[in-house]
């Protein structure tokens, strides 16, 4: 795409000036990882942030934000690619540096202790992951207030776990408050409000709640279609 040959392009000229071990060199290959990755392209990416992280702990250390910056983003991928045990061990390293750089109530530290839940919820530690989601929401909320999207994110994703313990009443009401948010924040046409509208009508069908379920459903669809159109494979995935 345009993104990756602006980066190639940018890329090129720093190593030309700079060198290949220069932290602004290192900067443009983790972009170009960033890129990859939201490409699907995991191998690539894992490669692009590997190379990164070379430079950057001989240039600034182990224990430098940047440097814990492209740790996460690797743990970010081996979560794509299912690997769990790996990811955490990402994420763990991190946060290690987060927590002693930035302290426990930076948001940097935050999205981390939320991608560690992602992973226990992930591995059926739902207790785990409800601790690590708890302990994020705490620091978004204070940090960037209750009406953030970072905030709405975490509250979703302890519905998610709430759903999977069985507990569907504080489910809905987790998915509320993250759909209010989203709506306040993004607008109700937004294609991040059809997470939660989605996610409600499951726990509506789960309660027997078939119609209430099914206008959920229907809201969800519209939603995905207007903004992602009719043939996104995410609005396939309401047509069911």
């Amino acid at each position: 795409g345009k993104a990756m040959e602006m980066y190639e392009r940018a890329l090129r000229v720093r190593e030309k000036a700079l060198g290949a071990d220069h932290v602004s060199t290192a900067d443009t290959v983790h972009q170009m990882g960033n890129v990859l990755e939201e490409q699907g392209e995991y191998g690539k990416a894992m490669e692009m942030y590997e190379r990164a992280l070379r430079v950057k702990e001989k240039a600034l250390g182990a224990d430098h934000v940047s440097t814990a910056g492209t740790v996460h983003s690797m743990g970010n991928v081996l979560v794509k690619q299912g690997e769990y045990g790996k990811a955490m061990e990402m994420y763990e390293r991190a946060l290690r540096v987060f927590e002693k750089a930035l302290g426990a109530d930076h948001t940097s530290t935050a999205g981390t202790v939320h991608q560690m839940g992602n992973v226990l919820e992930e591995q059926g530690e739902y207790g785990k992951a409800m601790e690590m989601y708890e302990r994020a929401l705490r620091v978004f909320e204070k940090a960037l207030g209750a009406d953030h999207a970072s905030t709405a994110a975490t509250v979703h994703s302890m519905g998610n776990v709430l759903v999977k313990q069985g507990e569907h009443g504080k489910a809905m009401e987790m998915y509320e408050r993250a759909l209010r948010v989203r709506e306040k924040a993004l607008g109700a046409d937004q294609a991040s409000i059809a997470s939660p509208v989605h996610n409600m009508g499951i726990v509506l069908e789960e309660q027997g709640e078939y119609g209430k379920a099914m206008e959920m459903y229907e809201r969800a669809l519209r939603v995905k279609e207007k903004a992602l159109g009719a043939d996104h494979v995410s609005t396939a995935g309401t047509v069911h």
